[in-house]
C-alpha cells in the first residue's frame, strides 16, 4: 500500500527509531574521528543531541508533524553539544520551520524541509567544510528534491534519500584530504546516515536491533528511587547519610595502579559507604549516585578506577530542613546583579581554580569527551547573576553550542570564541571591566591571537597522519591543531614539542600538568626548559586534567 503522507505520529516513531540507531552506534561514530586522540566524540554529541531532541517528540502526543517537528527541533537546540550536535541542531531547525503550519506532508513537502534544514545550517557555521556532515545533508537534500518531483511515495522516496546520503558519505574523504590519509570517513555526516537509516526503518516498519528507548537514564533512576517528596514523612535528624552523592568515574584500566573493574564488585564495595545506590556503567564510564555519610570516602574508592568527572555533592540535611520548615534559600535572581559575569570551560580541578583565580565567575567543567551542552551553557550565564556576561568556550567543539546558548539568553551575551586553555587564559587577562560588553569581546578575541598552544596526549589506534606513523600508545605532541612529533616516552614527547614551538619571539611558557603527570617528571621538564631556553620564563601549574599529560601555553 503507498504512503503518500508523512503525519505527526508516523514522524515522531522515525525520530525514536532514528535516535535510537544512532545511539546504538554512537561508539562507532566516534571512532571515525580522524585524529587518534583519546576525545573523539562526534557520536558521543550526537547522541546526546539527538537524545534530548527525541525525549521531547516522546513526550509530544500529537498526529501534527508540524507540532512534532517543533518539539524535536527544541530538545536539540537546548541539548546540542559539540559541533556535530549544533549542526544536527540546526538542520532540525530548519525542517521543523518549514512544516511548522503543517499536519501532514508530500514528498515535494519533505524534501523542502530538508533543503531549508540545509540553508540554516550553512548560515549557522562560520566557516563550512565540505567533506563533512554539511556535506552529506546538502547532497542528500537536493537529490530529495529531484526524487519527490517523480515519485509521491513516502518509502521509495526515502529508499532514494538513503541511498544518495550513502553515497555522499563515501565521497567524503575525495573533499577532505585528511580523511583519506586516515582512511575513514566523516564521522558527522555516519551520524547523520544513520538516523536517516533509522527513519527509512520505521516507514518500512521495520525495527533495527538494539536497546529500546525506553531505557532509563541515570537522572530518570534517581528520581524514581528516592526524589518524591518523602521528606515529608521524616524527620532532619533521622538521615543517617546525609550527603546526596552523584560523580561519574572514566574507567582508566591500563594505567598501573588502576583495579580492574567489576560492576557488581564496585557496587558491593560503595553499599557499605551509603544507600539509594545506583550504579550504571559501560565500556569506558562508571555513573555513580550514593546517599553517603563521608562522601570523601567514597570519591576515593572511586578514583582507583579511573578519573572522577561530572562530581555533585549536596547536603540532605540543610534541604530537608528548608522543604519541611517551608523556606526556600534566597533565589539568587534575587540578589543584586553584577556588572559582569564570565563563564569559562574546563577540565580538571586545578585549571579550574586557575581560571577563577584570573576572574571567572562559573567554569562549566567539560571540554575534550564532555562539551557541555546549550542548556548547560544558559544555565551558566544564569548562575554569573550578571547583567553583562562572556563566555570562553575554551574547545573548538563547543564555539557553536557557546554561540547558540548566547543567541537563546539575549544581546547582554558575548562570545569570545577560545578553542583552547591557553587562548581562554589569554583572554581572561586582557578583560577590564572598566569597558563594555562590545569592548571586551573585541579586544579579549583579539588577545586570542597573542598565544601558541601545544599539547601532549596519546594515540589511541594505530595510524598514519601529518606525515607520522603512530603505534597505539605512542605519545604525541600537537602544535595548535597539527600532530607534529611523537615518542614512547611521555617526557621525551614532552620535550620534542616545545623544542619544535619556542622560537626567538617566546618569553613566557605556562606549563599545565596534567593528572597523569608526577611532580618528579614536571619538574625535570621545567629543568629542561630553564637549561635549553634561557631567555625563556617558566610557569607551572597542577592542571589536573585528563587526557593530556601536559598543556603549553606560550607567549
Amino acid at each position: 500500500m503507498s504512503m503518500t503522507t508523512l503525519d505527526g505520529k508516523r514522524f515522531r516513531e522515525m525520530v525514536l527509531q532514528g535516535a535510537q540507531h544512532l545511539s546504538n552506534n554512537a561508539d562507532y561514530v566516534d571512532a571515525l574521528n580522524v585524529f587518534p586522540v583519546p576525545d573523539g566524540d562526534t557520536g558521543t554529541n550526537m547522541n546526546l543531541s539527538i537524545t534530548s531532541g527525541a525525549k521531547e517528540v516522546k513526550n509530544k502526543l500529537s498526529d501534527h508533524i508540524g507540532q512534532v517537528s517543533q518539539a524535536l527541533s527544541k530538545g536539540l537546540l537546548m541539548g546540542a553539544r559539540g559541533n556535530s550536535g549544533v549542526i544536527l541542531s540546526q538542520l532540525f531547525r530548519g525542517f521543523a520551520k518549514s512544516v511548522e503550519q503543517k499536519s501532514a506532508i508530500t514528498t515535494v513537502e519533505f524534501a523542502e524541509a530538508l533543503e531549508l534544514g540545509v540553508e540554516t545550517a550553512y548560515k549557522a557555521v562560520m566557516k563550512p567544510i565540505e567533506g563533512t556532515i554539511l556535506t552529506v545533508a546538502k547532497d542528500t537534500a537536493k537529490k530529495a528534491a529531484a526524487v519527490a518531483k517523480k515519485q509521491p511515495d513516502m518509502i521509495l522516496f526515502m529508499e532514494e534519500v538513503l541511498k544518495e546520503a550513502n553515497a555522499s558519505l563515501n565521497r567524503t574523504p575525495d573533499l577532505l584530504p585528511v580523511l583519506k590519509e586516515v582512511g575513514v570517513v566523516d564521522s558527522g555526516g555516519q551520524g547523520l546516515v544513520l538516523i536517516y537509516e533509522g527513519f527509512l526503518a520505521e516507514l518500512k516498519g521495520e525495527k533495527l536491533p538494539g536497546v529500546p528507548m525506553s531505557a532509563p537514564s541515570m537522572n530518570e533512576l534517581v528520581n524514581a528511587e528516592h526524589h518524591k517528596h518523602a521528606q515529608s514523612y521524616m524527620n532532619t535528624e533521622d538521615i543517617e547519610f546525609g550527603y546526596c552523592t552523584e560523580f561519574m568515574v572514566r574507567l582508566e584500566e591500563d594505567k598501573p595502579a588502576a583495579k580492574t573493574f567489576s560492576e557488581e564488585t564496585f557496587r558491593q564495595d560503595l553499599s557499605k559507604w551509603g544507600d539509594s545506590l545506583l550504579v550504571v556503567s559501560d565500556d569506558e564510564i562508571v555513573k555513580v549516585h550514593i546517599h553517603a555519610e563521608h562522601p570523601g570516602e567514597v570519591l576515593n574508592y572511586g578514583q582507583q578506577y579511573g578519573s572522577l568527572i561530572k562530581m555533585k555533592i549536596e547536603n540532605m540535611r540543610e534541604q530537608h530542613s528548608s522543604i519541611v520548615s517551608g523556606e526556600e534559600k534566597p533565589a539568587v535572581k534575587n540578589a543584586e546583579k553584577q556588572p559582569f559575569g564570565i563563564v569559562t570551560v574546563s577540565m580538571g580541578k586545578g585549571i579550574a581554580e586557575l581560571f577563577k583565580s584570573l576572574g571567572a565567575t562559573v567554569v562549566i567543567e567539560g571540554g575534550q569527551t564532555m562539551n557541555p551542552s546549550t542548556e548547560d551553557i544558559v544555565k551558566a550565564i544564569e548562575e554569573t547573576n550578571a547583567e553583562q556576561v562572556l563566555i570562553l568556550p575554551n574547545n573548538g567543539n563547543i564555539v557553536m553550542a557557546a554561540n547558540q546558548a548566547a543567541a537563546v539568553v539575549g544581546s547582554h551575551v558575548s562570545v569570545v570564541p577560545s578553542k583552547t586553555v591557553p587562548q581562554g587564559m589569554t583572554a581572561l587577562l586582557s578583560f577590564n571591566p572598566q569597558q563594555s560588553l562590545k569592548e571586551n569581546e573585541e579586544v579579549m578575541t583579539e588577545a586570542l591571537q597573542h598565544v601558541k598552544t601545544g599539547q601532549v596526549t596519546y594515540a589511541v589506534r594505530d595510524t598514519n597522519i601529518d606525515g607520522l606513523e603512530l603505534a597505539k600508545g605512542d605519545f604525541m605532541g600537537i602544535a595548535e591543531k597539527k600532530i607534529v612529533v611523537k615518542d614512547s616516552e611521555k617526557l621525551e614527547a614532552a620535550k620534542k614539542l616545545l623544542t619544535y614551538m619556542i622560537d626567538d619571539e617566546a618569553e613566557i611558557l605556562t606549563i599545565l600538568q596534567g593528572e597523569d603527570v608526577s611532580d618528579d617528571e614536571a619538574e625535570a621538564l621545567t629543568s629542561f626548559v630553564e637549561e635549553t631556553f634561557e631567555e625563556v620564563e617558566v610557569e607551572l601549574h597542577k592542571g589536573d586534567q585528563p587526557l593530556y599529560s601536559y598543556i603549553f601555553a606560550i607567549e
